[in-house]
């Protein structure tokens, strides 16, 4: 016997009197799938350690076909109920958003969580509830948190749990600080605006090595041109801990010229968040660029 995240154990039963049984196979102890598993049952919602019998069979939802008895429809090769729109929870379209982001297929995704690609499709297609250890597997894979894939703590500072016990801070080179400052995101630009200092989020993008932006031109930011600035990004994991920063310093500049002026709208990989009209773009260049990380002491 051989199962996936994902499948369902049916427990037969026959000539006992006893009811049958299925649940939601959401935890593997062996690598090759082979028992015990974790089993969600449908009827009481419990998730219990079973060693199945000869009364028990696995039941895998991506290759089944529509109308088979005790489920809701079948589903087709990506995990997708048959005939049905797929209506995904709250976890599934963060997921599903948070990959998309990324660039990262939905095979790649899986691999880097060790996980079939089709239970990732049913995550990201239908409702579901997946276990807290998948989701820690799904947020080290795309590079975010259980907190952030759950929506928890939107509103407020990130930073509120507990420090690690025994943790570390290491530097980060150039080309790490490079890499985790990517080529688009969210940051924070701190100036020296007329009623003084600000620290501003905006939405940038890395374009030549160099820190581009969208503002208004009676903004906080805007206040930036002319001036040396730093430009911070950052991460943190609430779940593990952990988290890190890059710090760009230098300085900063009016983009003008309407063949780069295209150019960089073009290239945008987003609209600011903020709205409205902002049609002033700032080019940091960076002359220093450094990083930290926090990570437990034993990594």
């Amino acid at each position: 016997m051989r199962a996936q995240l994902g499948d369902r154990l049916v427990v037969e039963r026959p000539g006992t009197g006893a009811p049958r049984r299925d649940g939601e196979i959401v935890g593997l102890h062996h690598p090759d799938g082979s028992p015990p598993y974790d089993v969600r049952w449908s009827d009481t919602d419990e998730v219990t350690l079973v060693f199945p019998g000869p009364d028990a069979h696995i039941r895998h939802p991506a290759h089944e076909a529509p109308g088979t008895p005790g489920d809701q429809g079948g589903t087709g090769a990506h995990g997708t109920l048959t005939g049905r729109t797929p209506n995904p929870g709250d976890v599934g379209r963060r997921v599903a958003a948070e990959r998309a982001r990324r660039g990262l297929s939905r095979e790649e995704t899986a691999r880097r969580a060790g996980m079939a690609p089709e239970y990732l499709a049913y995550l990201e297609e239908q409702p579901s509830d997946p276990t807290v250890a998948t989701l820690i597997k799904l947020s080290d894979a795309l590079g975010t948190s259980v907190t952030a894939l759950r929506g928890g703590g939107g509103d407020l500072p990130p930073g509120q749990g507990t420090a690690l016990l025994r943790p570390r801070l290491r530097d980060l080179g150039p080309e790490e600080c490079r890499a985790r400052l990517g080529t688009h995101g969210v940051g924070r630009v701190a100036v020296s605006a007329p009623d003084g200092p600000a620290v501003v989020p905006v939405n940038y993008d890395v374009v030549d090595d160099a820190v581009v932006f969208r503002t208004a031109p009676d903004s906080a930011p805007a206040s930036a041109v002319g001036t040396e600035v730093a430009f911070e990004v950052d991460h943190v994991d609430e779940t593990m801990r952990q988290g890190w920063s890059v710090l760009v310093v230098g300085p900063a500049r009016a983009v003008t010229e309407p063949d780069a002026v295209r150019e960089l709208a073009a290239r945008a990989h987003t609209s600011p968040w903020a709205g409205g009209e902002r049609d002033l773009w700032v080019s940091i260049r960076p002359t220093r660029v450094t990083g930290r990380r926090v990570l437990p002491a034993e990594d």
